[in-house]
C-alpha cells in the first residue's frame, strides 16, 4: 500500500522495475504502474490527504498482471478520453490501453482496481 503522493508513484515505478527487471515486459509494466497510479491520485480519494492506492504485480514468464487499486470517491468506472493535440493531461488510460492485451476495471466508487495484462512476445505468449 503507498501514500497519496507524487512520489509513491515515482517509488512504484522503480519497485515495478526492479521486481521485473529482465522481463521482456518491465518496461511497459513500469510505465502502466505510473499511469495508474497518477491516475488513482488525480481522479480518487487516494491523492486526498489521508489517501492511499495499492499495487499488485502477477508474473510468469509470458505474463505480466499490473493492478492498481485507488482509495475511491469517485461514482464513475474510469474511461479512455480523446485528449486534444495541446492537452497535457487525459490520455493516461488510453496509453495504458494501447500498451495493454487486455484491461479490466473492478470495484465500486468506494474502491476500484484497474488491471492491465501484458503479453509478453519473447516468451511465445498467445495473443489477447
Amino acid at each position: 500500500m503507498c501514500p497519496g503522493s507524487l512520489e509513491e508513484v515515482a517509488r512504484a515505478r522503480h519497485w515495478t522495475r526492479d521486481i521485473l527487471s529482465g522481463h521482456p515486459c518491465a518496461d511497459d509494466a513500469e510505465l502502466i504502474v505510473g499511469e495508474l497510479g497518477a491516475n488513482a491520485l488525480v481522479h480518487t480519494a487516494s491523492g486526498g490527504g489521508a489517501g492511499t492506492f495499492h499495487v499488485t504485480l502477477s508474473l510468469s514468464p509470458q505474463r505480466v498482471a499490473v493492478s492498481v487499486t485507488g482509495s475511491g470517491g469517485h461514482p464513475d468506472e474510469p474511461k479512455a478520453t480523446e485528449a486534444d493535440e495541446d492537452d497535457t493531461h487525459c490520455r493516461g488510460l488510453s496509453i495504458v490501453m494501447t500498451l495493454a492485451c487486455r484491461l479490466s476495471i473492478t470495484g465500486n466508487q468506494h474502491d476500484r482496481t484497474v488491471t492491465a495484462e501484458l503479453h509478453s512476445p519473447a516468451a511465445g505468449a498467445t495473443a489477447c
